[in-house]
């Protein structure tokens, strides 16, 4: 019974490390090179911007196979055959013929199994099978072990384990209980050709001899190769790796390199650090042929209940003039990022981000902040740096969000002191559990308090954006007014508390209408401190100002839905209708709006209560909501929906009449006593197709003033996408032309491993593409290999206004050894240019 408890270690002991790509320092992976080899062959200009449009793969997922409970060690060996013999001289038991071992959920499977009792070895011969209770398969040929497991071979050795990793080797030989050799071992994630499966993988790692050492718990390949599809690609005459065991190791992590003009070529080669089960240290020193040593250290622990970590940059720049009169103009740079996240309990978590710069261009040029999805980070680039303080509770109906938010723009555009450091900001909702009256009632508050040093002014007309009459150096400071420029942002302190209340129930009388009363009263306390800085006063009172805002509602909305069945299909119509009453909006336009600048009335909010997207506006005033809805569903399939329909202000002030310093809910559709017509139509013959169109109308001309029309087709092998937008011109709020483009997207699969994609942004006014990505993409259960040539508009660090750019990305991605990505910047266009 040893001998078998033993044969399961052996397995153990046999099966391949797995380096997964969700945490490179899990274990330290000597594999990297291979890739490394691969990616050096193309430069990385790590200044280019490239959108996130670009398309990033993963793996195709190999099937999980179930684990099964692991059984009480009981001692208990079960043995089936064809037939057994007891050789009593020779103190030998065999065991012939379709012969299956279980013992404490390991199974032996072989055509003989032979125990001899005086040298206490077992021989398993003849089409061995060994499955583990975590899933993991042995196969061979001659199996041949001590019971203590000290020395033994297995012939034609082969390994599955249940993530669908494979080791084989000709012969492993065990000695000294501590050392495993494998003769002429193969390594590899993907799955054999199932027509063939004698056929090469398409990878897999070769070494002559891997040496398993069970005190270090590390493998050692000896003169290994990668190869592709049989073909060999890379070598190294020596490289280890931690053993199956290891989940932490210290050593060395992948290497990395990269070239820019603004630090010239770089080399990277980080070091993890182990230092305890809960705790470790990375130290990634990158050297740069323009600028020096590059230092970068990252400390990361795990504690009961949740972790954190910390990572510090620093260089001192040797050619510091590459930065001339840029913020990087300076001899020492660097920077400190941290975040941690942990759970009070099973509904309450609390964490926070952080970041600070000696200077605001230092992520950008370096192309650092390695928290974001390290693969990713070649797709997109961040605009900002977050630090934040937060508390965060979910219960069964309700929710509850606390946290304070400092915001570091990293481009030039961005003046620090006009983004606004929020202190705090916290929402409380809740739904009742049980009914009041019969109906639902619930409940929120948000309470918001910030505060911002310089105000921000943003000009909506051609000749005060030419002359900057509203920019901060402006000479004329008086002429930035109402007439001018935008106030988007107020210099001072700005402190809000809203707290509201409603009640819905819904009756259905006998003819079947359904009439819903609602109510609902929300109070809003403000507080604010504005600076007099110049131009303000034009929009806002300067100094403090206190405000009581009581917006108390009751309503009731009507729906009678007509429902016609045919053979083909049914069909709903239901005329909605919605009655509000309220008194009119105190304080209209003579507070700051900081969340609710954004106004776009459609179908998609024609029966909201309130159409402001945010709390320091409060839609007051009498209103009716009127409109019809139909939905047709087709027996055979398919649906189409229609909603069309107007709001009307009934009495008071009109909300969205009134300009406020951001002058929302003007030529928003609503600013009339009859709003502009809104309407959609939905139509989907079938799963595979959808059609979408929606407009608004003029009230007056019906002139379309917002329109977009939309298709999606999905095949088995190809997907299309396709949105047109026709926007009117809204000179309250700087949009002094029509806007019109069109974006589609496409893939398609050419086969059931490669997909190719593409996509364009055609701008109409213009007359001219802006944006288009092509790219291509082989994707597997083993192997990623994507290509994407992308080109857009991207603001850079040091720029205000937008740079074409045009970018090649390379990833590759070999499964549990590593996913590198590669963005070559080919081309740039400064100030906008196209098709130069």
């Amino acid at each position: 019974m040893a001998v078998f408890a033993a044969l399961h270690g052996k397995l153990t002991a046999l099966q391949p490390r797995v380096v997964t790509r969700g945490d490179r320092r899990a274990v330290a992976s000597r594999l990297g090179p291979f890739l490394a080899i691969l990616l050096l062959a193309g430069a990385v200009d790590l200044t280019a911007t490239t959108p996130v449009s670009a398309q990033s793969f993963n793996y195709n997922q190999p099937p999980v196979r179930p684990k099964t409970p692991r059984p009480a060690n009981n001692g208990q060996m079960f043995v089936q055959a064809t037939e057994v013999n007891y050789d009593y001289n020779n103190s030998r038991v065999s065991a012939v013929g379709n012969v299956q071992m279980y013992f404490n959920g390991t199974t032996v499977e072989a055509d003989r199994i032979v125990y001899d009792q005086k040298t206490k070895r077992l021989q398993a011969e003849g089409n061995v099978r060994m499955t583990d209770v975590d899933g993991k398969i042995t196969y061979a040929n001659l199996l041949d072990l001590s019971d203590d497991y000290r020395d033994g071979f297995v012939d034609s050795l082969r390994v599955e384990t249940a993530d669908q990793t494979r080791i084989a080797a000709s012969r492993a030989d065990r000695t000294g209980g501590n050392y495993n050799v494998f003769q002429n071992g193969v390594y590899t994630a993907c799955a054999p050709c199932k027509d063939n499966p004698k056929k090469p993988p398409l990878w897999q790692v070769k070494g002559a001899r891997i040496i398993h050492d069970q005190t270090d718990k590390m493998l050692y390949f000896e003169n290994a190769q990668l190869e592709f599809f049989g073909v060999p690609l890379a070598y190294l005459p020596y490289f280890s790796t931690p053993d199956p065991t290891v989940k932490r190791k210290t050593g060395f992590l992948m290497p990395f390199y990269a070239s820019s003009s603004t630090f010239g070529s770089a080399f990277e080669v980080p070091f993890y650090w182990a230092l305890a089960p809960d705790y470790d240290i990375t130290l990634s020193p990158r050297y740069t042929t323009t600028q020096g040593l590059l230092m970068q250290g990252e400390f990361r622990q795990r504690l009961m209940g949740g972790a954190y970590q910390i990572r510090a940059y620093g260089i001192d720049q040797q050619s510091q003039s590459t930065f001339a009169g840029q913020p990087g103009d300076r001899a020492f740079r660097g920077g400190v990022e941290t975040k941690g996240q942990f759970a009070i309990n099973d509904k309450w978590v609390w964490g926070w981000d952080a970041v600070a710069l000696t200077d605001k261009a230092f992520f950008t040029d370096y192309r650092l902040s390695q928290y974001k999805d390290p693969w990713g980070s070649f797709l997109t680039q961040s605009t900002e740096g977050v630090s934040q303080l937060y508390l965060t509770g979910v219960g069964n109906r309700s929710y509850f969000d606390a946290r304070t938010i400092y915001y570091l723009g990293y481009s030039s555009a961005d003046i620090q002191g006009q983004i606004p450091i929020v202190h705090p900001v916290i929402d409380y909702a809740n739904v009742l559990d049980h009914s009041l009256l019969g109906g639902e009632f619930s409940y929120l508050t948000n309470f918001t308090s910030l505060s911002r040093d310089t105000a921000q002014f943003d000009a909506i007309t051609s000749a005060a954006n030419n002359s900057s009459l509203c920019s901060l150096t402006s000479a004329d400071p008086t002429a930035r007014t109402p007439a001018n420029c935008l106030l988007r942002g107020a210099p001072g302190t700005y402190t809000r508390l809203t707290a509201e209340a409603k009640w819905r129930r819904t009756f259905t009388d006998s003819y079947g209408q359904l009439w819903t009363p609602f109510a609902s009263i929300r109070a809003d306390a403000i507080d604010s401190s504005i600076s007099n800085q110049p131009g303000v006063s034009n929009f806002l009172p300067s100094g403090d100002t206190q405000a009581l805002r009581l917006m108390p509602t009751i309503g009731l909305e009507y729906r009678y839905p007509f429902i016609n069945v045919q053979p083909w299909g049914t069909t709903t119509i239901e005329p909605i209708a919605q009655v509000i009453v309220r008194p009119n909006e105190t304080y209209a336009g003579k507070l700051p709006n900081e969340d609710a600048q954004s106004m776009t009335f459609d179908a998609s909010n024609l029966f909201s209560v309130d159409k402001f997207s945010g709390y320091d506006r409060v839609e007051g005033g009498g209103r009716a909501n009127v409109g019809v809805q139909a939905t047709t569903q087709f027996d055979h399939g398919g649906a189409i929906n229609v909603l069309f329909g107007q709001s009307y202000h009934l009495f008071g002030l009109n909300s969205y009449a009134v300009a406020d310093a951001t002058n929302t809910g003007l030529d928003s559709g609503l600013a009339t006593s009859r709003s502009d017509y809104v309407g959609r139509v939905s139509y989907a013959p079938n799963s595979t197709y959808k059609f979408t169109v929606r407009a608004r109308l003029d009230e007056a001309t019906l002139d379309v003033n917002r329109f977009e029309a939309e298709a999606n087709a999905n095949f088995n092998r190809w997907s299309v996408s396709m949105i047109y937008g026709n926007y009117a011109a809204q000179p309250d709020l700087g949009y002094l032309t029509r806007r019109q483009g069109i974006l589609g997207t496409a893939s398609f699969k050419l086969a059931s491993n490669w997909v190719v994609t593409g996509g364009a942004r055609w701008d109409l006014e213009a007359n001219q593409i802006n944006q288009y990505i092509v790219g291509a993409g082989y994707v597997d259960d083993c192997f990623v290999m994507a290509l994407n040539y992308v080109t857009s508009y991207g603001y850079t660090t040091y720029a205000t206004s937008p740079t074409l750019s045009h970018s090649v990305m390379l990833q590759i991605g070999l499964r549990t050894i590593g996913m590198s990505a590669v963005s070559q910047n080919v081309a740039g266009l400064a100030n906008g240019g196209i098709g130069q």
